[in-house]
């Protein structure tokens, strides 16, 4: 039994909206991508450009002190291991593989510049010149390099190396992870997509008020109230 007809009708009107408005989100309306697609690429190419460090992390790889190291690494696989063998061998580092260990003997200012300059390549979405450079995926590439940098600040603490193991882990935090999240996602300056931000946002919090008025008029028309 309906209690108040306008009120439910209201309401019933406003979820029907919704719904429309919910199935419409989900088709490809927008080049091809729904709509969390289209807003997910968005916010993503609009983060791109703040979570650079590169360049701030190369120089502090240049103030380590006493580079020069042996160190000990486990890679998950033994073909993992093969395909980091040449990544070093690039660095001027002197590679021994006993299975899916490495004995890595190298400067490691070298050994991280390169791993920079590879993680620059992706960021630049120029992923081609990292695949050219080791003959295989570039993105397989620069998850070798965040497993060898792993299994290096590992060996190192365990040398009691800290600075250098701190060093290794920020590379792999401030730029391998970043560069790897952000391959193929070309930049943007908020700035240039301020209509669309500001527009996302307030459709956000109407589309939310508008779920919760619709259900309150259905329910506060059949005669369903909340009592204090």
């Amino acid at each position: 039994m309906i209690a108040n007809k306008p009120k439910f009708m209201a309401g019933l009107t406003l979820m029907v909206l919704f719904t429309a408005v919910f199935i419409a989100i989900f088709l490809p309306l927008f080049g091809g991508k729904n709509g969390l697609e289209y807003l997910d690429n968005l916010y993503n190419s609009i983060s791109k450009g703040s979570a650079y460090y590169i360049d701030a992390v190369r120089k502090d790889v240049q103030t380590l002190q006493t580079p020069d190291l042996t160190v000990t690494l486990t890679m998950k696989s033994e073909v993992q291991a093969q395909q980091t063998v040449p990544i070093f061998m690039k660095t001027g580092a002197q590679v021994g593989q006993n299975g899916a260990q490495l004995i890595v003997t190298g400067n490691m200012i070298q050994i991280l510049n390169h791993c920079l300059d590879d993680a620059q390549h992706m960021y630049d979405n120029d992923g081609a010149a990292v695949s050219a450079k080791y003959g295989y995926a570039e993105k397989m590439a620069l998850y070798n390099w965040w497993s060898a940098l792993k299994a290096m600040d590992f060996d190192l603490k365990k040398q009691k190396k800290f600075n250098a193991a701190k060093m290794a882990e920020l590379v792999n935090k401030k730029a391998v992870e970043t560069a790897y999240n952000y391959y193929g996602i070309e930049g943007q300056n908020i700035s240039d997509r301020i209509g669309v931000v500001i527009f996302s946002l307030i459709f956000y919090v109407i589309y939310t008020l508008w779920y919760g008025f619709g259900i309150m008029y259905l329910f506060e028309g059949a005669g369903l109230r909340l009592e204090h």
